[in-house]
Order: structure tokens, then C-alpha cells, then sequence
């Protein structure tokens, strides 16, 4: 059967159909607040798209490997798996190297390896002349050295550096008059922007500003538009917001094509290049192998929207080295998206999703904005000079690491679901460099001052969760005052009790009220009343945010835990006054 005359058998449905059937089962429920995603970026995303929502979109007809490269700046849907190398001895960053690359490795990234000559250089580059290098933190005299060892390397793009061009564009110019095709020498680093708290806009509007300043510079020193435009890699963070990842890569490159042909390059040289890496922001001390699924969905983002390279990085790193086993499970990840889940085989395979289409656009349009402002207040580099980028930054990272306080913004096993009965504190390498900010270090911190007092005192703060009157509600409390508390890493007991006398005669150090709200003031005195008869100091707390507060409080309750509370305000508060000390 034709596929015409298939989907003949289907009459087609109108938007307003769908929308009378979505108002019928709100019941007069809010539309905006039930259904509507409030983004970061400034989108407000709707529950469903269709086809009319992505009529006007210009970039539709646009294929995989051609201008303006939204749907992948190559045919094929393969990437390259770069791994990470710490090592700062030539030798040893070799040994490494060349282990990573027998086990799966396609492009290794030498992070601190110190070359003081040739000598060196070759050391570190045995048996690696067929693997693409990325020298990260590469200075003048090292792409001197790379520019002499590789000038009669016609294999093109199979080195690379981190260094940046606009530290000294004067010497950028003097390094494109001399590399060979096989050196790409410069890296415009929009990884920063998003671990210093960027949304999605913010990281294609100001790293695509930092290009676009790049580009002025060489033309103004007679540079090639092509060779500029081809001599530069870009690098970004892979965030957890996992469609708007995707489509961060998809709008960059074809924002970064617009740039290059305004500049009067040709189509070839306005691919970007694209190594992304999983955000350290996301990563957690506790439960840390959930890093390993939040940099699997991270990688993922990273491949469907066609980075060219993708380094995962091992769950442990935030706290210590990473070993052999963690780096080989990082490395596999990557391996496992290839090999097993076929990944490779299809580029761009969310062309055509209207969602993902629409977002795309949105993304585009709004960092193409974002560039424009800092070009019209003076250009990229006046913006870092002047504060206007970190004050941008500051202003989202606030936003951000709020969300993540308030638990808007879920850290699995951190400021949600957390295990309390895990202990991380062995486990951290304190001389472990800590420069970059991450989302969970203020529960961290809570855990860890917790932790510090039990091996101290060899107790722990014991909290029950006192579950008594209407079944649904006290439930529901208990669940919430649970999640709560286990954020601080204090013993939690939960337990169901049918009068105010079992409560009192249990040991703890806080009872928390699991019930309805019309339950608690008469619970609560009768309790209060109980617990000074047996010269009880025990705390109480409500798990609720009740009318009669006020009451309460003068009853004698001491705190309420509810959906508005600042968890690490009232964690902290409660540490104090049990004497867990900072």
C-alpha cells in the first residue's frame, strides 16, 4: 500500500482540536503553569509541536556537510574520541596516551605535559603519528616548536593547542603565515561560559563574539578569511538540559558559517570545528556514579548535534585523580554510544523533529542578538575588559545555583534523593585543585560538616519522622521531610504513630510532624506539653507550611520545612544548634 493512500485512512487534526482536548483534561487547570516550560534561555516551550510551527524556518532544506552546516559540518555521523592525559613528564603522558589509544581512544588531549624542546616533543609524540593531538595548554614558544616539527605534515587538522588567539593577535597573525595545513593553533573556549553559569544564548552569543573579534583581527593584519577561519577550534561544556544541547551545537555552527561569509569567506572554510567536553558543573561527590549517566546524556547531546570530538569525563575527577578503572569507564561510555548504540550511523538525526527544529531557531536568533550587543558596545574583548560578560555571567550563575538551592534544579543523589547513609569524605583528595564552581558544593558542604562531626563525636544527628493522622498527607510529609533531611546526612528514622505519648517517649534528637494541616496544633500542644513532663529537650519541627504557624511557634514548635524553604539556610541553621560546626 502507498504511503499516501495510508495516511489517507488518518483525517488530519486540527491545532484547535488539539488544544479543546488538552483544556478538557486541565479540568480549569492554569495551561502556562501545567504545560508550558519556562526556560533559562528565555523560551517558553510548549507541550507538543506540529508542522505549521516550523513553516517559516529558512534552514529546513539544508543538508548534512553543506552551508550553512546546522544539520553537521561533515557527511558522515562519526566523531572522535578524545581522552585526557594529566601527565606532565613527556614519557609518562606517552605511556598514557598510547594505553588510551589501544583502548579506544581516536584524539588524545595532553592537559599539563611540559615540552622545553624538540627533544621532548618527540618523546611524547612516539608511536601517536597517525592520532590527532590536542596540546591544551600550549604557549608561543611550544606552537614555534609544533609549526617546525609539522611544516612537512600534509595531513590536515591532525594537531592542535588551546591557545588562545586573542591574547596576542599580533603573534596569531604570525603563526597563520607559517603553520602547515596539518596544525589548527588556535581554541575560542566557550566551555568557560557555561561552567561560570551561561544559559545556552549566552554560551553561542559571546563565544561567537570572541570569533567574530578574531576574524577582524587577521583581516586587519592581511590574514586570509579562509585560513583564519579554518585555523581555529572551537570548544564547548555539554550542559544537562539535554534538547537545548543538542541544538547549541546545531545553531553555533550555522551562526558561525553566517559570520564567516559576512566576512567574504568561502562556504569550505565556515565549518566549525566543534570538541565539546561533559560540564564539571553538573558533576556531584555524592552518589558520584550518577556522573556517569548525567555524562552519558551530556555525550549524547554532544553527538546528535554533531561536535566533531567529545571528551567524557571520568565520574571521579571532581575529587580526586581519576584511575585507570574510572578513565576506561569514561572512554567506554563513548565507545558504548559508537559501537553498541550505532550512534555513528546517522548524522543529524533530529532534522526534521519540529521541537528540536524550533529551539534550534530560537537559539540562533537570540545568540546572533547577544553577539550583536557586544559587538555594538565595542567588541568581544572590550566586554571582558570593561566586567560586562562576567557581570552577565554572575547574573546567571546566581540564577542557576538558586535554582539548584531551592531544588528547582535536581542534582540526583545531592539536593534530591540522597542517600544519607553514604560517606564521601575518605574518598576526597583534599589537594585536589577545586577552581571550578559546581552546582553541588553547597550540599556538599552540609554532608561534609556532617560527616566531620560523626567521626568527631561518633554520633550522628538522629531525626524521626513522626507519621500519624490522615494517611495520604502524612505520607506525602514524611516522603518530603526524608528528602529533606537527607540532604545533611542525618540519621532518618521514619515511624507511625497513633498518640502524642509513643512520640514522646521516642529517642531523637528532632521529631518531625508528618500530617495534615488541621492535625498539628492539637498534636503538637498535647506533644509539647508531653515532652516537658519528661524534661525532653528534643526539638520540634512540622513538615508543612499550616495557617496556624503562629500558633504552633507559640505551642512550641520550632521550625517548618515546606516546598518555599531554603534547604541549605535551615540545614545549616538546625547544624548549628545540634553543634555542628562549620
Amino acid at each position: 500500500m502507498a504511503t499516501d493512500n495510508l495516511l489517507q485512512e488518518f483525517p488530519p487534526v486540527s491545532t484547535q482540536s488539539w488544544e479543546d482536548a488538552i483544556s478538557r483534561d486541565l479540568k480549569g487547570a492554569d495551561y502556562a503553569r501545567k504545560l508550558i516550560w519556562q526556560t533559562e534561555e528565555g523560551l517558553a516551550v510548549k507541550p507538543y509541536y506540529r508542522a505549521e510551527d516550523i513553516a517559516e524556518l529558512d534552514f529546513l532544506d539544508a543538508t548534512p556537510g553543506s552551508f550553512p552546516f546546522v544539520r553537521s559540518a561533515r557527511l558522515a555521523g562519526d566523531w572522535r574520541i578524545r581522552e585526557e592525559i594529566d601527565a606532565a613528564d613527556p614519557v609518562q603522558a606517552n605511556q598514557a596516551a598510547r594505553s588510551a589509544v589501544a583502548a579506544g581512544a581516536e584524539e588524545i588531549a595532553f592537559l599539563n605535559v611540559v615540552i622545553n624542546n624538540a627533544s621532548d616533543l618527540g618523546t611524547l609524540l612516539v608511536g601517536l603519528q597517525k592520532i590527532p593531538a590536542h596540546f591544551q595548554t600550549a604557549d608561543e614558544p611550544l606552537l614555534r616548536l609544533l609549526i617546525e616539527r609539522f611544516k612537512e605534515r600534509k595531513d590536515p587538522e591532525s594537531i592542535s593547542t588551546g591557545w588562545n588567539p586573542l591574547t596576542n593577535p599580533e603573534f596569531a597573525a604570525e603563526v597563520l603565515r607559517t603553520a602547515p595545513p596539518a596544525l589548527v593553533p588556535f581554541t575560542l573556549d566557550g566551555s568557560e561560559f557555561e561552567e561560570a553559569g551561561a544559559t545556552a544564548v549566552e554560551e553561542i552569543g559571546f563565544t561567537l563574539a570572541a570569533g567574530v573579534d578574531f576574524l577582524a583581527e587577521m583581516q586587519s593584519r592581511d590574514i586570509d578569511i579562509d585560513r583564519a577561519a579554518t585555523s581555529v577550534t572551537f570548544s564547548f561544556a555539554i550542559g544537562s538540559s539535554y534538547f537545548f544541547q543538542i541544538a547549541k551545537f546545531r545553531a553555533f555552527r550555522m551562526l558561525w558559517a553566517r559570520a564567516v561569509d559576512s566576512f567574504g569567506g568561502t562556504a569550505d572554510s565556515a565549518r566549525a570545528h566543534i570538541h565539546a567536553r561533559t560540564s564539571r558543573w553538573n558533576e556531584t561527590i555524592y552518589d558520584p556514579h550518577v556522573n556517569v549517566l548525567r555524562a552519558t546524556t551530556e555525550a549524547m547531546s554532544a553527538v546528535l548535534g554533531g561536535a566533531d570530538s567529545v571528551t567524557v569525563a571520568p565520574f571521579d575527577e571532581c575529587y580526586k585523580m581519576p584511575d585507570e578503572a574510572s578513565r576506561r569507564l569514561a572512554r567506554n561510555t563513548q565507545i558504548i554510544l559508537k559501537h553498541e548504540a550505532l550512534l555513528a550511523r546517522v548524522t543529524d538525526p533530529g532534522a526534521g523533529s519540529y521541537c528540536l527544529e524550533v529551539i534550534t531557531d530560537f537559539l540562533a536568533r537570540e545568540g546572533w542578538k547577544g553577539m550583536q550587543k557586544i559587538e555594538a558596545d565595542g567588541g568581544y574583548r572590550k566586554a571582558v575588559a570593561d566586567g560586562q560578560l562576567s557581570k552577565a555571567l554572575e547574573h546567571s550563575m546566581a540564577a542557576r545555583e538558586k535554582a539548584v538551592v531551592s531544588r528547582r534544579r535536581v542534582l540526583t543523589g545531592t539536593n534530591q534523593f540522597a542517600n544519607a547513609t553514604e560517606h564521601a569524605i575518605d574518598r576526597i583528595d583534599s589537594e585536589r585543585p577545586t577552581v571550578m564552581r559546581r552546582g553541588a558544593q553547597g550540599y556538599e558542604e552540609l554532608r561534609l560538616r556532617t560527616e566531620r562531626y560523626a567521626a568527631d563525636t561518633g554520633t550522628l544527628p538522629r531525626v524521626l519522622l513522626a507519621e500519624f493522622g490522615d494517611v495520604k498527607m502524612r505520607s506525602a510529609r514524611s516522603t518530603f521531610a526524608a528528602n529533606f533531611f537527607a540532604c545533611a546526612g542525618f540519621e532518618i528514622v521514619t515511624q507511625r504513630f497513633s498518640n502524642a505519648d509513643e512520640i514522646a517517649a521516642s529517642a531523637a534528637d528532632m521529631i518531625v510532624l508528618c500530617s495534615a494541616d488541621a492535625e498539628y496544633l492539637a498534636l503538637a500542644t498535647e506533644l509539647q506539653l508531653k515532652l516537658a513532663a519528661l524534661g525532653s529537650k528534643i526539638l520540634l519541627i512540622v513538615a508543612g507550611n499550616p495557617e496556624s504557624a503562629e500558633q504552633l511557634r507559640a505551642a512550641g514548635v520550632a521550625d517548618f520545612i515546606h516546598i518555599r524553604s531554603n534547604p541549605i539556610e535551615v540545614l545549616t541553621t538546625w547544624q548549628q544548634k545540634l553543634g555542628i560546626k562549620a
